[in-house]
């Protein structure tokens, strides 16, 4: 059987990821239906995350640290009360406690404090690797290792509904953040604990979920409606070039 000629497709192309898909999914899904040779994304997103992912095509994934580089924004929702070893909803429950004396005030004056530059821990559920081993197949097998601190920048934190144990929030922050260690560190400063609840990429730099595409209408395209959707190479290199002069 012959092999199928592989398209050559330089660009970039916004997608808006659903719930429970990977990151590799979408890329090996989006790869297979239009026989691509190259493809990449900027930035993982966690399975029950949803929103802006970045994929890069061809001779675009050269183009990939830069952009991985660049801010994210997020929306999403924190519970109070309960601490996960994820530090989201998908992870076992590792502790409870009373967050009913939790009030909206001590809420924001807690989200405040972590304004900033600071250091955050990563957590052991995560693809970071230790000694070539990602921290989540070590985490599978109940092993728990001490992780180094990394500097993170949270830009801005705006909580835009308080509804205990529910916490809604919008947050700007430098590449690397863990939000749903944000979440967890939050909880733990205020001394009854959280875990992060939802979460949606908003943006990723200047590229924003608006624009992006969702998997059903990928799924339904033959190759012509998806090169007309592709931002060309040449496209995204002049709006990166026009980003860095107007920083």
């Amino acid at each position: 059987m012959p092999r199928r000629t592989m398209n050559e497709i330089d660009g970039l192309l916004l997608v808006d990821k659903p719930m429970d898909w990977t990151s590799h999914d979408v890329v090996n899904c989006i790869r297979s239906r239009f026989n691509l040779s190259k493809t990449g994304h900027c930035g993982t997103l966690d399975p029950i995350a949803t929103g802006l992912l970045v994929l890069l095509l061809g001779h675009a994934t050269k183009l990939q640290d830069r952009l991985m580089s660049e801010d994210k924004v997020y929306t999403g929702t924190m519970r109070l009360g309960v601490e996960t070893d994820s530090e989201d909803r998908t992870g076992v429950v590792t502790a409870t406690a009373d967050a009913s004396g939790v009030t909206p005030e001590q809420v924001r004056t807690i989200a405040a404090r972590f304004l900033g530059p600071q250091q955050q821990t990563p957590p052991m559920v995560s693809a970071i690797k230790k000694d070539g081993k990602p921290l989540y197949k070590l985490a599978r097998k109940g092993e728990v290792i001490e992780r180094e601190s990394r500097p993170i920048v949270i830009h801005a934190l705006e909580l835009s509904r308080i509804a205990l144990p529910d916490v809604d929030f919008c947050v700007h922050c430098s590449k690397g953040t863990y939000i749903r260690t944000l979440c967890a560190d939050m909880g733990r400063a205020l001394g009854c604990g959280a875990h992060m609840l939802e979460l949606r990429r908003e943006s990723s730099g200047s590229f924003q979920v608006a624009d992006a595409v969702n998997m059903d209408a990928i799924k339904s395209w033959e190759l012509p409606e998806f090169v007309q959707h592709v931002q060309p190479l040449g496209d995204v290199i002049a709006k990166l070039l026009a980003d860095k002069e107007h920083a």
